[in-house]
């Protein structure tokens, strides 16, 4: 495994600005926090460009880079319910639709299955989603007036979270199926 590639450390770097990024909300710092969300999401977009334009893919890439979007969103989710910022019912959504998902893996996995997970267009932009919903969150935060973040926003990150979560689970299904025939 090759960590010391630039979008590996990218992804690490990601990941290690995390507990500094709740840091920063828990002490009202949101400012910062805000500018660590967005330095997170530009090493988030680097590291896949970087990958692609040098070659540099490696398997670890490919497992590190989703679990830095699921650390990054839940944890965001988790804070932002938790201080009222968001509804804890579309935190509860994003955290059923992961754990729906890494449950289904896990029982591949046991059942001998070898389940490779692809990215789909809605998990795409269910991902994509959720990064707005809580960027739009954070500047909301920092503007510090009667700004409201948009009802149809939370009803569309929720439907693609339903959407994915239930195409992965057809497509786990499938893939038992397919290869207990």
């Amino acid at each position: 495994m090759r960590i010391n590639n630039l979008p590996n450390i990218l992804t690490l770097t990601r990941i290690l600005l995390l507990p500094f990024f709740v840091a920063a909300f828990m002490y009202s710092r949101y400012g910062y926090a805000l500018i660590i969300f967005i330095a997170g999401g530009i090493t988030d977009i680097l590291d896949g460009l970087a990958a692609r334009l040098t070659s540099q893919t490696t398997a670890l890439g490919s497992v590190l880079d989703p679990i830095a979007d699921k650390f990054t969103l839940v944890t965001s989710f988790v804070l932002m319910s938790i201080y009222g910022i968001v509804p804890a019912w579309i935190t509860i959504v994003v955290i059923s639709r992961d754990l729906i998902v890494i449950t289904g893996c896990l029982i591949l996995y046991f059942l001998g299955h070898s389940p490779k997970i692809e990215p789909t267009i809605f998990g795409k932009a269910s991902n994509a989603a959720q990064f707005l919903l809580i960027g739009i969150a954070l500047i909301a935060i920092n503007i510090k007036n009667e700004f409201i973040i948009p009802v149809p926003l939370y009803m569309l990150t929720a439907f693609l979270c339903a959407v994915s979560g239930l195409q992965y689970v057809f497509r786990g299904m499938k893939l038992a199926h397919s290869e207990n025939a």
